[in-house]
């Protein structure tokens, strides 16, 4: 699998709207995106305003088309609105990952 984690610094009071737009995200372009196999959105503990991500793929070329495509773009913008700066991204392959 390959994906991303991102750490995110959110306008104060703006932690809910992100909440929602991850929400919107899963339920109109998920489902739209070959390859996705989910997603995780943290909130921090002893950072009220820092939310860490992560996005799974089935591999790096089903991430790299997702990041490409124009629609994803236009879903970033409504994000970073809601931030107080650009997001730190890690691009990597997960090696281990378990649900239960």
């Amino acid at each position: 699998m390959y994906g991303t984690m991102v750490r995110m610094n959110v306008k104060s009071g703006q932690v809910q709207k992100v909440q929602d737009l991850s929400h919107k995200w899963e339920k109109d372009r998920q489902p739209k995106i070959k390859g996705v196999v989910g997603g995780l959105l943290l909130k921090r503990d002893n950072k009220p305003g820092e939310l860490i991500g992560a996005d799974m793929f089935a591999d790096k070329d089903a991430y790299m088309a997702n990041t490409n495509d124009p629609d994803q773009h236009q879903w970033y913008l409504k994000i970073r609105e809601l931030l107080e700066a650009d997001p730190v991204w890690e691009d990597e392959e997960f090696v281990s990952v378990t649900f239960d």
